[in-house]
């Protein structure tokens, strides 16, 4: 009989002291980094997959996650304040995603985040738990 250990990611110390809200500089530093995050989806060709799934226009997207994040980071409530409970995987499965989809989407913050000069410690906290959400967001095979 053969078992399986279940391996947690180590972590570098991360500030616990502040909220991500306020370690990523309030809502300006929020709508920086969701900014950058589709600037990057409408520009790098190794994106294309992600970039179609959001159709002609990427300003509902943009507002939509940076209200999200600003609550899912310890701010504003902004996005339960005009729709309510996320539902994010509801509210998702309109959308075709699958591994390729969350894949990109993960490089895709992974890059926004860096180019905003986050730390690397809270990039890696922040990108397991992306990962881990656009992983069950995933509504097909591939």
């Amino acid at each position: 009989m053969t078992t399986t250990t279940r391996v947690e990611p180590i972590f570098e110390p991360i500030d616990h002291t502040r909220s991500i809200f306020d370690q990523l500089g309030g809502e300006p530093g929020v709508r920086a980094l969701v900014d950058r995050f589709y600037d990057l989806m409408d520009v790098d060709a190794d994106l294309a997959d992600l970039r179609a799934a959001h159709g002609p226009s990427l300003d509902s997207a943009r507002d939509k996650l940076f209200w999200f994040l600003c609550g899912y980071f310890g701010g504003p409530d902004h996005y339960v304040e005009r729709f309510g409970h996320p539902r994010l995987r509801a509210r998702h499965l309109p959308f075709s995603i699958g591994t390729r989809e969350r894949d990109q989407w993960v490089v895709c913050m992974g890059r926004a985040m860096a180019d905003q000069g986050l730390d690397q410690a809270l990039m890696d906290r922040l990108l397991h738990s992306f990962y881990g959400t656009a992983d069950w967001m995933r509504n097909r095979e591939g």
